[in-house]
């Protein structure tokens, strides 16, 4: 529920450690409402659905109160707890509306909706409640639901008189009931009568404001929301949103059609205006950049400060209020707007404004403007008096109402997230506003002026928002608590550790954070105070320059000089780092520091491809922290990565080229000739920009290039070339140099390959001296080209570039250059020559070929030599006739032509497409005519389909029709909107947009280019479909579970999709429409990778719908699907094959197989198939049970998106026999047949009888079966539902531990009350001061440890002294050395290691060594725990072993217990269960509470089958569920009286006159004989000598029952358990013996003595088996407590890790060893058997009642052995051999006890690992046990009680202390002497 989120500051002003903490809704229906901390320590009160909490600082809970489910019903007036109500009842929440602190008493008020809206006032330390008035009207506040709509102001008028409450609540239309508006009394006392009454009421006038009922004529939903109070000055104020009325009724009415309007308002009232005269209300609102804001949404009432002051004019002390409004006034609307702004207004001002409102009203202006309070308008009376600011209201003019709305300053805006909270307070004299968003983020603001306000950082406060309106600050102001419904957030006020650098810091606006110089994050800013060390503005920053910034890598230790400003005095000198390269020291002067740079091994590497330079960021350090200070880039460049002279001289830094060298350089030096030094781009060798350089292919030519600056080779360097890579070879060619501006490539031919390119461009690059190049900054290329590539037809090869200089020739039909055609001139045909016109156009594709008569169709036309130019086409196109007028866009020259379609004549319906080039008459030569048809065609439209689909589009809509593939645009309207479409020929689809006209229908209109398609087809835009519920919202990772969705409007989806996103990835799955309110969709799967596939359950991030266009359901706000963990399947077997009988089940074994969903009914459609059969299953969480169909064949399992297959089944038949064993056996059969002939025939007489005998048997089996197969089948449908109750029931409702002393009284000395060491000590008085010497000199004996173990040793010894006395006296010791736990531990390890030592001479088995508790020593090791873990009971273990308790108790009783012989249905013990059916029934039975008649009936849960006696305790434990027994009523005490209807009672009783007696049994009276129905209304009162059902009192003697009362409470004692036989003592008087469920068998009364019906009593074993798994969580939970070394934050007690360490000791002392085991395992069975089983814990557990207030029942013991005894299992170390005659306790935990084991042996070596506790810590920890327990006994009394073994013994331990040389020495037999002579010394 918690987590931390830990930073550091590093902004250092504060240094703390901030935390983000957080408490969660422990149910996330329970939502939080409100939230108030008290000041003065910080705690925080949070107001929840149901639960009212008290949280630390840190948000810890330290106390919950609940206030709710309860039943109730709204309409209930006046509630149901004052008044039965005849509406029906359901179980309602409680929502809190209201968290008031009233510190004058240090309670808390508490507002509820339940019973109309009543309080609790509750102790604030402990929210105990101190009262809860609810009997009057004026308790009931508003019935109203919503937490947000009430707001209280408590009031305080000085010392003497009580406080007051100002009240103002929404009322939920019921203005009748309750007032909008009062002032209540706040008593000094909580349980006053008075609590709540108004200040005044008479017949005319009250301290209240109702809303009159005229009003909800008007406006019928009218109420008045109450969204913040405060209380300033001499008045309180309230803001409010309400329905603004209008004019009046007319225009106010909130028509159908029309929405309504709110408006915010601001609410004055005088503090001690009992009549309310002084009400006035005033608008409030806010305008920002032309936008109003006018619904509030929170307000905080804060003071100015002095800047924002300053802004205001307003004194810094002045209350300001800080206000968030949303856009608008429409509360609702239907595009809801995000749109919110936070404003400032100066209440000062709202006051000036309502005193001029007074004054005008009082000098007669206006009206009284309060709609609606006045429904008509009521002018304003004149009156001639002063009003001053503290003018509180006359019965005239009011109340009053004013019109002009007052401004406030807006501050700041958010259109995307929504602001919802508002918090402020002054710093360093900024006021800063807090405000929370819809997103549940926190804005930060300062606001330092109406127009200067800085959002300076954004926190996520909460996961999920938005953020409620209660927000308030830790009591120091470090802290903001912030809310949203399921999460409270502790979030630090500042964050100023998240800035890392000066700039940051104290650039963020945030005016707590503050830069410390040179100091390190962790500690304060040491000497602060000095000039420049710690800055506070950001001017002050350090600021650092350095000169040169640059160097080249090949420069080293050049002296760099930095120059610092801001910096503090630097005595203690700096450091020069260079990242990571190199650090040296630096020389300050002044503000200067002198450093140098690298050397030559710690210049950084600089890699080509990563640029010319790198930047090193240069530290300055500050020897005296160790801490970089302040910073600056300095760079490395290196020269020598330019490989171009331009690339060179262009760099930033010192680069230099050399000409001649081809080479850049830092230095310039190292160019060899003074002339070849370049240091401008134009002075570069390079190559000017030239025109194309057209190269036709296979044709010799030279290329020449302009150039400058081109170098003269030196001698020995390598001439000019030119480099062409074509297609990817190179070829270099020889170039001359003309001189510097001019070079050519020489004569040579190039060529290319390929027809697919017409011409290809060519880089060039000119070199010198073999590599060195010339920069071509222009980048110019080589194009080659041939004429005829890609130009097969003469107009193609006309329309080349001219340049190129191709023609067509036409003798060879080719393009050519011209020196390439063999023929004479008259044969070409050029571009712009003489001929330039080609002949003989050819068509060669048409599209489309159809079109509307009515024209506008575009048709291209594709061929050749269709013109050069525009011109000579235009005019010149036919299609089928008809004009056709060619579109300058669509003409390609030579290629196509597009033309628009004329209007064709009705006669007209195909023909030809017909083109002449040219100009005027067009001659043969030019004309081209298609040879394909174009036709006319009439378009039709017939159907549209679906006809209806969603306002927010998106649906497919399919238009059927012929020809709708004609023309060439066809356009789709829906009214005025065009759809985007695909068509064939008699289909078009297209798909809707969002209608812009809302719902309804709308005409579909079609048309193909011109042609207007005639037909009435309409498409109906209806509502969006809405999911209201989705079922199951679970499904597993890998999906397609089947999930039903409800919801409406769900068949105007085509394909619905359903979809879920998870790490920004999306799934989608189909559904299936069912109807328009349901549909069934398979779950998408969750994108989780496989190999993160968690073992636990997975949200999605969004879960939606994809419907058509539908984008509010793609994500859904109200969903909690849930994924879980897919099953997974074991394979059957490890080689996949599994050999089978015929008929025999197969079992799938695997986990999750059954979704832990919270319903618990997560059950997953599986099918299993062997081979192609499906089989029936039976599934639990683990396993698969498979009624096998007897085949063989490969196995699959299917469940949602997933196949498994575990392998393949294989059938074996009966007899695998081989062939040679069946022909010997054939053989054999046939010597046989004659004997088994004759045998037959004597036989078959026989087998008539068997078979009958046989059949019955059969017979028999089946019932049984059933019978079994049924009880199995109950037994496991209770063990689900009740192991659900169990957990949800079960809340930690407070343990009775038993104090200390009880509980060691308990352990002690069990079933003794009043032990002597409790008492003083009882002596004659005469004798009372030898006594006490004597004892007092006793006890300094008991203290000698020689005298003890002496002592000890010699009683030991003697024969009479038994099992009980060594008891009885190490308990003794105990008591008086409890206050001496170090001696007492002393003694112990004495005592242990002398047991030890006997034990090994004796030779015993080191195993059976503290095995039973057969000396002092053990038995005192038993009691030093009993001393040592008290604590650890109460903090840890003591919390399940009650919840252990609790739950046997309760599955118990949920069956039938008998109440003489204890047995019951459910039970651990085998024992102790009832082997019968026993038919019973629920009921529940309403119970009075016994000490308040008036107090709500209690419901409480019984069986009818439950004797009178079982139910007085059932209802007694259910009255007093929280209070100690010992506390409790007694059941004897009281009798049961049933109230029937009109007053008629009866009191029942276990025996009364109408009890039956058959045969010498007499049946206790049950529920069920007095026919008591369910709900019956029944009281428990004092007992009665007289019974109302006795027809004559002397029939039943009271001797009798008390008779039998006494043997009741013997029954239910555990110790009768002892005996197997049920205790029945047969009524002395009559010989009638009493039953209850069952009559006991050993009375010989078994008639049904037949084997069926014993085999039948064993099958309800199976019920132990159920209950087992009931109760197995809280059995593992205890154990878990007990085995693990690390409890709930309490560590392992000392004394277990120091006693294991001590025999540890022990053993390696003595060296035992042991050939079979090693000596670990003989440590722990001593330490185990010690500590563990037998000594402590079996003692606890099987005794609980050691260690509460509790009563145990004789069948709660008998579960709670079963218990002990796996406890015991489970420590020892033997092996179980478990048969099937083991007992069934032994048997039931079988299967758990080796994982036990497991936590025993993790247990012992954790232990072991632990660090060993010294002895000086262990007395430390022993003198505080002692200290804390120091008066419990009497230690007088208790060596009395020891003192009587001396008398008894006192011979044989003196002779024992004279034979001791120590005892001797110190003359202890004397001592001991003395002390007898004492105590025996008469007077």
């Amino acid at each position: 529920m918690r987590h931390l989120i830990q930073s550091v500051h590093m902004c250092p002003n504060h240094v703390t450690e901030e935390e983000y903490t957080s408490f969660r809704a422990e149910n996330p229906e329970w939502t939080f409402n409100h939230l108030a901390v008290d000041y003065r320590n910080g705690n925080i009160y949070l107001g929840a659905v149901n639960r009212i909490y008290k949280l630390s600082p840190s948000l810890e809970v330290q106390v919950s109160h609940e206030t709710g489910p309860d039943e109730d019903n709204r309409k209930c007036y006046p509630p149901r707890i004052v008044q039965p109500c005849s509406e029906p009842l359901t179980l309602t929440n409680n929502v809190n509306k209201m968290l008031l602190m009233d510190y004058r008493e240090n309670r808390l008020l508490a507002c509820g909706s339940l019973y109309q809206g009543i309080c609790k006032l509750l102790r604030l330390d402990d929210l105990f409640k101190l009262g809860e008035p609810f009997h009057k009207k004026e308790h009931y506040l508003s019935g109203v639901n919503e937490s947000g709509s009430v707001f209280g102001v408590i009031v305080s008028y000085g010392n003497a008189s009580p406080d007051m409450l100002f009240v103002a609540t929404a009322v939920d239309g019921k203005p009748e009931y309750f007032p909008t508006i009062s002032s209540r009394k706040l008593a000094r006392n909580s349980e006053e009568d008075g609590m709540f009454a108004y200040v005044f009421h008479d017949e005319f006038v009250a301290s209240m404001i109702k809303i009159p009922s005229d009003t909800f004529t008007v406006i019928p939903d009218f109420d008045i929301y109450y969204i913040y109070g405060f209380a300033s000055g001499n008045f309180v104020y309230f803001l409010t949103l309400q329905p603004e009325m209008g004019g009046g009724p007319a225009t106010g009415s909130s028509s159908a059609g029309r929405e309504q309007v709110y408006t915010s308002k601001i609410v004055r009232l005088c503090k001690a205006d009992t009549a309310f005269n002084s009400y006035v209300e005033v608008p409030i609102g806010c305008v920002s950049g032309n936008v109003e804001y006018r619904l509030l949404q929170a307000a905080y009432l804060s003071k100015a400060g002095a800047i924002l002051a300053r802004s205001l004019d307003v004194a810094p002390d002045d209350d300001v209020l800080f206000a968030v409004f949303s856009k608008g006034q429409k509360r609702r609307p239907r595009q809801a707007s995000q749109d919110s702004a936070l404003c400032v207004f100066s209440l000062r001002k709202i006051n000036e404004k309502i005193k001029e409102r007074l004054q005008s009203c009082y000098k007669g202006e206006g009206t009284l403007d309060l709609a609606w309070l006045k429904v008509k308008d009521i002018p304003c009376s004149s009156a001639l008096l002063t009003i001053d600011d503290d003018f509180c209201g006359l019965d005239m003019n009011a109340p009053l109402g004013v019109s002009e709305m007052v401004r406030g300053k807006p501050l700041f805006s958010d259109a995307a997230d929504k602001m919802t909270s508002v918090i402020a307070y002054v710093y360093k004299n900024h006021s800063l506003v807090f405000v929370g968003t819809k997103s549940g983020r926190v804005k930060k603001i300062r606001v330092d002026g109406s127009s200067r306000a800085l959002q300076y950082e954004t926190v996520q406060a909460v996961e999920n928002g938005p953020i409620l309106r209660d927000m308030a600050f830790s009591s120091d102001h470090h802290y903001l608590y912030v809310m949203s419904e399921t999460q409270l957030s502790r979030v630090p006020v500042e964050a100023c550790g998240q800035y890392s650098t000066c700039s940051e810091c104290l650039g963020s606006g945030d005016p707590h954070c503050g830069w410390c110089v040179l100091h390190n994050i962790k500690e304060k800013c040491e000497r602060s105070l000095e000039p420049r060390r710690f800055a506070s503005d950001i001017k002050q920053c350090v600021r650092l320059s350095v000169h040169p910034n640059n160097i080249s890598v090949s420069q080293f230790s050049v002296t760099l000089v930095l120059e610092a400003h801001n910096v503090p005095e630097l005595s203690a000198g700096v450091n020069c780092t260079f990242e990571d390269l190199a650090e040296m020291d630096g020389l300050v002067e002044g503000n200067l520091i002198k450093c140098s740079s690298p050397a030559e091994k710690e210049v950084p590497r600089i890699i080509v491809d990563k640029g010319d330079h790198q930047i090193v960021q240069l530290y300055l350090k500050s020897k005296e922290t160790g801490l970089a200070f302040a910073n600056t880039s300095f760079v490395f460049y290196n020269c020598s990565v330019h490989k171009s002279c331009l690339s060179c001289v262009s760099s930033p830094y010192q680069c230099h080229w050399c000409k001649y060298r081809h080479d850049c350089t830092h230095d310039p030096r190292t160019c060899s000739f003074q002339e070849g030094r370049v240091k401008k781009p134009e002075e570069c060798p390079q190559l000017l920009p030239t025109d194309r350089i057209l190269v036709p292919v296979n044709v010799v030519k030279p290329i020449t290039l302009r150039a400058k600056n081109l170098p003269q080779p030196q001698s020995g360097q390598r001439g000019y070339e030119c480099l062409l890579t074509i297609q990817g070879v190179e070829h270099r060619v020889p170039a001359l140099r003309f001189n510097s501006s001019s070079v050519q490539c020489q004569n040579t031919s190039y060529s290319y390959d390929g027809m697919e390119m017409s011409s290809l461009p060519v880089e060039l690059t000119v070199i010198w001296n073999g590599d060195f190049s010339i920069d071509n900054p222009a980048h110019n290329k080589v194009h080659l080209y041939k004429c005829d590539a890609q130009r097969g037809s003469c107009g193609l090869c006309l329309k080349a570039d001219p340049l190129f200089g191709c023609v067509w020739c036409k003798g060879e039909n080719r393009c050519t250059l011209k020196q390439h055609c063999p023929h004479p001139e008259s044969q070409w045909l050029e571009h712009n020559g003489i001929n330039s016109k080609c002949t003989h156009p050819r068509i060669t594709q048409i599209t489309p070929l159809r079109g509307p008569r009515e024209g506008g169709t575009l048709v291209t036309i594709r061929g050749e030599n269709l013109g050069l130019d525009f011109r000579e086409i235009q005019g010149n196109v036919k299609v089928a006739e008809v004009e056709c007028t060619p579109v300058r866009e669509g003409y390609i020259p030579a290629e196509q032509i597009v033309c628009e379609m004329g209007k064709a004549e009705k006669s007209q319906y195909t023909g030809y497409v017909q083109v002449c080039v040219g100009f005027g008459e067009c001659r043969p030569e030019f004309m081209a005519k298609s040879s394909k048809y174009y036709y006319f065609v009439v378009p039709r439209l017939m159907h549209l389909k679906p006809s209806r689909g969603p306002v927010s589009g998106g649906t497919v809509v399919n238009i059927t029709g012929s020809h709708l593939d004609a023309g060439s645009n066809v356009s789709v309207m829906f009214k005025d909107q065009p759809c985007t479409y695909l068509r064939g020929g008699q289909w078009i689809t297209c798909r809707s947009h969002a209608s812009l006209h809302g719902y309804g229908n709308v005409s579909v209109s079609v048309s193909v280019d011109r042609a207007h398609l005639q037909k009435d087809l309409r498409f109906e835009y209806v509502e969006d479909p809405t999911i209201t519920k989705i079922e199951p919202e679970w499904s597993i990772f890998s999906g397609h579970t089947p999930v039903t969705v409800t919801g409406t409007n769900l068949d105007i989806i085509q394909t619905p999709l359903i979809r879920a996103k998870y790490n920004n990835r999306e799934t989608l799955n189909l559904c299936q429409v069912l109807s328009s309110t349901s549909m069934l969709c398979q779950a998408p799967e969750l994108p989780i990778s496989l190999a993160r596939q968690r073992e636990v359950p997975e949200r999605p991030d969004e879960f939606g719908f994809k419907l058509d266009d539908v984008q509010a359901l793609m994500a859904l706000n109200n969903t909690n699907f849930i994924y879980y963990p897919n099953p997974e399947f074991e394979p059957l077997s490890p080689s996949g094959v599994l050999e089978l009988k015929p008929g025999s089940p197969i079992i799938l074994k695997g986990r999750n197989f059954l979704p832990p969903t919270n319903s618990g009914n997560g059950k997953l459609n599986y099918t299993v198939l062997i081979g192609e059969e499906p089989c029936m299953l039976t599934v639990s969480d683990t396993q698969l049970l498979c009624e096998s169909p007897n085949l063989t064949g490969r196995h699959k399992a299917r469940v949602g998106g997933i196949e498994f297959s575990p392998g393949v089944v294989h059938i074996a038949s009966d007899s695998p026999l081989s062939s040679t064993a069946i022909i010997g056996i054939a053989a054999a059969g046939a010597l046989l047949i004659l004997f088994i002939v004759v045998v037959l025939i004597a036989y078959k007489r026989k087998s008539r009888e068997s078979d009958l005998t046989l059949k019955r048997l059969q017979m028999q089996m089946d019932n049984l079966e059933s019978r079994v197969a049924l009880e199995c089948k109950e037994a496991f449908a209770e063990l689900q539902t009740d192991i659900h109750e169990l957990t949800s029931d079960l809340d930690g409702a407070g343990i009775p531990f038993l104090d200390y002393r009880t509980y060691t009284m308990r352990v002690l000395f069990p079933g003794i009350e009043e032990h002597p060491v409790l008492r003083d000590l009882e002596v004659p008085g005469y004798r009372q001061e030898q006594v006490e010497t004597g004892l007092k000199l006793f006890g300094q004996l008991i203290n000698n440890k020689v005298f003890l173990l002496s002592f000890i040793r010699t009683l030991e010894a003697q024969r009479g002294f038994s099992m009980r006395d060594r008891g009885n006296v190490a308990s003794l010791i105990m008591t008086v050395l409890q206050s001496k736990l170090e001696y007492a531990t002393d003694v112990l390890k004495h005592l242990l290691s002398d047991l030890i030592d006997r034990n090994l001479e004796s030779k015993n088995h080191p195993k059976l060594l503290l095995r039973r508790t057969e000396s002092v020593a053990e038995k005192m090791l038993t009691n030093w725990f009993t001393f040592l873990l008290y604590k650890f009971l109460k903090e840890c273990a003591g919390e399940p072993l009650f919840s252990l308790f609790c739950a046997i108790k309760q599955q118990m009783e949920k069956g039938p217990i008998d109440s003489i012989t204890g047995e019951a249905r459910y039970s651990l013990s085998e024992d102790k269960l009832i082997r019968q059916q026993i038919d019973y029934k629920t009921l529940v039975v309403n119970c009075i509470h016994p000490e308040n008649e008036k107090s709500p009936e209690i419901q409480v849960k019984v069986l009818n089958c439950d004797t009178i006696s079982q139910v007085k305790e059932k209802i007694l434990d259910a009255i007093y569920k929280n209070v100690p027994h010992s506390h409790r009523q007694k059941a004897s005490d009281m009798d049961l009286e049933w109230r029937q209807g009109r007053g008629q009672r009866m009191i029942l009783q276990d025996e009364d006159v109408t009890t039956k007696i058959e045969s010498d049994w007499k049946r206790l009276n049950m529920l069920a004989h007095y026919q008591v129905p369910d709900n019956s209304v029944v009281a428990l009162v004092p007992k009665q000598v007289t019974a109302y059902n006795s027809v004559n009192n002397s029939t039943v003697s009271r001797t009798s029952a008390s008779k039998y009362e006494n043997m009741i409470k013997y029954t239910g004692s555990p110790d009768s358990l002892r005996s197997r036989t049920p205790m029945i003592t047969p009524d002395l008087e009559s010989g009638v013996k009493v039953w209850h469920l069952v009559k006991n068998h050993e009375h010989g009364d078994q008639k049904e003595g037949d084997r069926g019906s014993k085999m039948v009593s064993e099958i309800y074993l199976t019920r132990l088996l159920a209950t087992k798994g009931t109760l197995q969580k809280f059995v593992d939970d205890l154990f878990e407590t007990i085995f693990s070394t690390a409890h709930r934050g309490s560590a392992l007690p000392l004394a277990i890790k120091y006693m294991f360490d001590f025999l540890d000791e022990q053993a390696d002392k003595h060296n035992i060893h042991d050939p079979h085991e090693k000596v670990c395992v003989i440590l722990i069975t001593w330490a185990l058997n010690c500590f563990l089983p037998l000594r402590f814990w079996v003692n606890v557990i099987k005794n609980p009642q050691f260690v509460f207030d509790i009563h145990k029942s004789s069948i709660t013991d008998a579960c709670l052995s079963v218990v002990a005894q796996t406890f015991m299992d489970s420590c020892s170390t033997s092996e179980h051999r478990l048969g099937k005659d083991s007992p069934s306790n032994k048997l039931l935990y079988a299967k758990d006890i080796p994982s036990y084991k497991s936590w025993v042996e993790r247990y012992y070596s954790d232990i072991s690992k632990m660090p060993a506790i010294s002895d000086q810590d262990m007395n430390a920890y022993l003198a505080e046990q002692s200290r804390m327990h120091m008066n419990e006994f009497n230690s007088k009394s208790s060596l009395s009680e020891i003192y009587s073994y001396v008398g008894k013994y006192s011979e044989e331990i003196v002779c024992a202390l004279e034979q001791d040389d120590a005892a001797r020495k110190q003359r202890l037999a004397i001592k001991l002497e003395q002390v007898v002579a004492f105590m025996s010394l008469e007077s």
